[in-house]
């Protein structure tokens, strides 16, 4: 990790070997390459590029491949993943009191975050190979056994799709 800027807000790179040692996912099915940014306890912007070479683009759509949008809100989930297990790992001596004193903080590492909802969820470009999908996350709420997240997309700075998540553990 290379950290740079001011005391509020980090800028923060974390490469594929850090997020694969913090999410238990693997291709094909992880979703995101790299971190760029992190405001611990806050909000995290990453990527994932996007190559022909990805296997969903054989089926959806053969001839004119384009990136599933259950695909992009699973970036965004894993992403948002990443934000809490970063923050966790490298920021827990700045993590808010309902986080340090609760229950499920005490042991992120050792938990797995499950998908428990999807809110608001909007898809609004297409994701095509040769794109660079930014992802953005935020904790909208932290603590207890649901942590509720609004994520964000987009290619070039379009917005590609957009969601509020929940997570249990």
């Amino acid at each position: 990790m290379t950290t740079t800027g001011n005391s509020n807000f980090l800028p923060t790179l974390y490469d594929i070997s850090e997020i694969m040692s913090i999410i238990p996912h693997r291709p094909p099915f992880l979703m995101v390459d790299r971190v760029t940014e992190m405001e611990p306890w806050k909000s995290i912007r990453a990527y994932k590029n996007v190559t022909m070479n990805e296997d969903f683009f054989r089926g959806h759509f053969p001839g004119t491949p384009v990136m599933p949008g259950v695909l992009m809100l699973e970036a965004m989930a894993q992403t948002a993943m990443l934000l809490l297990n970063f923050s966790y790992r490298d920021h827990l001596d700045s993590a808010p009191t309902e986080i340090k004193d609760g229950v499920v903080a005490k042991d992120v590492k050792n938990r797995i975050a499950y998908f428990a909802s999807s809110d608001k969820v909007k898809f609004r470009r297409r994701v095509v190979p040769g794109d660079r999908l930014d992802l953005q996350a935020s904790f909208l709420r932290l603590g207890g056994r649901l942590w509720k997240v609004a994520g964000k997309a987009t290619v070039h700075g379009q917005r590609t799709a957009e969601a509020e998540m929940t997570a249990t553990f």
